[in-house]
């Protein structure tokens, strides 16, 4: 099964109308893809209704200096119900100490959760990780990767030194 790499991938995605998304808007639109602004969605979110993922842009500043403040958990309590798919960028141009205790607050909080959070730096960051989790988790491309990881798992077997001495052993 070969697979063409020059066809660019293009998707729809549904973008909030904070000024925060702004600079990932232009970035997109840069690249072809299609954007709807919404004033529907909660504020700096990213939806891409054909993989069914939404992503929530956070900044550590946003963060209050006291992590225990459940005010801004709340924010993203919201978020988490209203998208099955839901993934949490933490931006920040360096992770210091502050960012990695806002990261583990976040995931400490939201343990067992279907909230996924991911760290990023910078704004072209947010928009490769946004677009391959898209593209990844949209409906032609999935099958593809599932059929791609069924191969690799047949050609691991296969060729394990260790299968082979387990066949060899007759188990």
């Amino acid at each position: 099964m070969a697979i063409d790499k020059n066809t660019s991938w293009k998707t729809t995605l549904i973008i909030s109308t904070s000024p925060q998304c702004d600079e990932a808007s232009q970035i997109l639109l840069a690249q072809r893809h299609r954007i709807r602004r919404s004033d529907s969605i909660l504020s700096s979110s990213f939806v891409c209704p054909l993989s069914g993922t939404a992503f929530l842009l956070v900044t550590s500043e946003e963060f209050p200096a006291k992590l225990e403040n459940a005010e801004y958990f709340e924010r993203i309590e919201k978020f988490v119900q209203v998208h099955r798919n839901s993934f949490l960028l933490l931006q920040a141009p360096v992770y210091g100490k502050r960012e990695w205790e806002i990261l583990s607050s976040v995931q400490n909080r939201f343990l067992g959760c279907k909230l996924r959070v991911i760290p990023v730096h910078s704004t072209a960051d947010v928009v490769k990780g946004i677009l391959v989790i898209a593209k990844a988790t949209s409906k032609p491309n999935v099958a593809n990767l599932r059929d791609q990881m069924s191969l690799a798992c047949t050609h691991i077997i296969d060729h394990s030194p260790v299968w082979g001495m387990l066949q060899e052993m007759q188990f």
